[in-house]
């Protein structure tokens, strides 16, 4: 199958569905990102994108795509975004999609959440994922990720720059991933997990497809 993941920012994939990402690619599954910004706005734009491909180097993506919108500025850019993920769409004709949630504090986490919902309006399976900013999330759809916590983390510290930049006194990244997994976990009935809200999820005798 083919895996398309898509992020505002430089670490948002691999905070929201990276343990998911590499659970796929451990199983031979083609993996593609596409992050939208260089995440400057956090960060020095060089730093962050040397971060990103780093993360990549871990997950291996079978390609990382860039969007080259401004960060923090998404929600300006809403037809430029549709365009550049349906152009992606067309290289990779993925199997499912990951998405960031629309219901999030962060300008740039809503507006591809919408762009991304029309974009995605011919693709079978587009799931939302979470991240520190996402609010009113309920998940329905649960991913066992206790075999691949470890490659989680390696990809979220790769992102040196933002391991501490969490906005809460005392947390890593790495914290907050770690209890969410744990949270998910204990709701899917398994030590750690990833949760996500279908938007289209489409199943068969087989399984999910």
């Amino acid at each position: 199958m083919k895996i398309l993941a898509i992020g505002a920012h430089p670490d948002d994939i691999e905070v929201g569905c990276g343990g998911t990402l590499a659970k796929y690619a451990q199983a031979g599954n083609d993996i593609y990102l596409l992050v939208m910004t260089d995440g400057h706005r956090g960060g020095n734009r060089t730093v962050r994108k040397r971060e990103q491909r780093n993360s990549a180097k871990i997950l291996k993506p079978r390609q990382l795509f860039w969007g080259g919108c401004e960060d923090t500025l998404l929600s300006h850019s809403m037809n430029k975004m549709i365009q550049d993920i349906e152009a992606v769409l067309k290289k990779t004709c993925p199997d499912f999609i990951f998405i960031q949630y629309d219901d999030d504090t962060h300008q740039d986490h809503r507006s591809l959440a919408k762009a991304t919902i029309s974009a995605t309006r011919y693709v079978r399976n587009v799931l939302f994922y979470e991240g520190p900013t996402t609010q009113n999330f309920s998940p329905t759809v649960f991913v066992d990720i206790k075999e691949t916590m470890d490659t989680k983390f390696a990809t979220l510290l790769a992102h040196q720059s933002q391991v501490q930049k969490t906005n809460i006194e005392g947390l890593s990244i790495t914290d907050i991933v770690r209890s969410t997994a744990v949270f998910r976990g204990i709701q899917g009935r398994v030590q750690f997990a990833e949760g996500f809200v279908p938007l289209r999820l489409f199943i068969n005798v087989g399984g999910l497809t």
